[in-house]
């Protein structure tokens, strides 16, 4: 959601990807894939087969040309991620964001389909509850820009921001999740001191 925001997403990956704050939701084209192996949909994709799948419908010219972008906030469709996974198409206006937050349990994968993301990440597992502030210590902060065609998968408790830098190109990308979220948790930042603001529950997004 990275995501509804739904991560890649004002304080809303891949939802919210992925991680998505605001703007329509519209109607998801139907977007499947196949798996690379056989296994049941009970014992989901690996982070292996999210990755190719949103580098699959990156590519997927008519599916990113579908997507409705609004200048001022992010949109968004569903798609129909590999093995009962959560996918979405997201469209980022110039300048917008995530926020700091992560993905709970899940693990996923995103790319960027059009212009250019970057991804600010922190090397560390935060606790999984029972905490409101945290004091980060050095050198646990990494980025990477993503250019179109390009990605990146991550496990679990991943956390993460994810921005549209630009001051004047849209930047469009897919990011697929499993389990689908069951929740995420959105985070402030002052310097080294990270803060927990809220927790989303899907309910908050679809």
């Amino acid at each position: 959601m990275s995501s509804p925001s739904p991560a890649v997403p004002t304080a809303a990956s891949v939802p919210s990807p992925a991680s998505l704050t605001t703007g329509p939701v519209a109607s998801a084209p139907a977007v499947s894939a196949r798996v690379g192996s056989a296994r049941s949909v009970s014992s989901g994709p690996t982070v292996a087969e999210l990755l190719d799948f949103v580098r699959r419908a990156a590519e997927d010219t008519a599916l990113i040309a579908s997507l409705p972008l609004d200048p001022e906030g992010r949109t968004w469709v569903r798609l129909d991620g590999p093995g009962g996974s959560e996918a979405w198409l997201i469209g980022w206006p110039p300048g917008t964001g995530t926020g700091w937050h992560d993905h709970a349990d899940s693990v996923g994968a995103f790319t960027t389909a059009a212009g250019a993301l970057k991804e600010h990440s922190l090397a560390v597992r935060l606790p999984t509850d029972g905490w409101k502030t945290l004091e980060l210590n050095e050198g646990v902060d990494r980025s990477r820009e993503l250019a179109a065609g390009q990605g990146r998968a991550f496990g679990q408790n991943h956390v993460h921001e994810v921005l549209n830098e630009s001051d004047s190109v849209h930047a469009v990308s897919v990011h697929a999740y499993y389990p689908p979220l069951p929740r995420i948790r959105r985070f402030s930042r002052t310097g080294a001191v990270l803060r927990l603001e809220q927790t989303e529950r899907p309910e908050d997004w679809q």
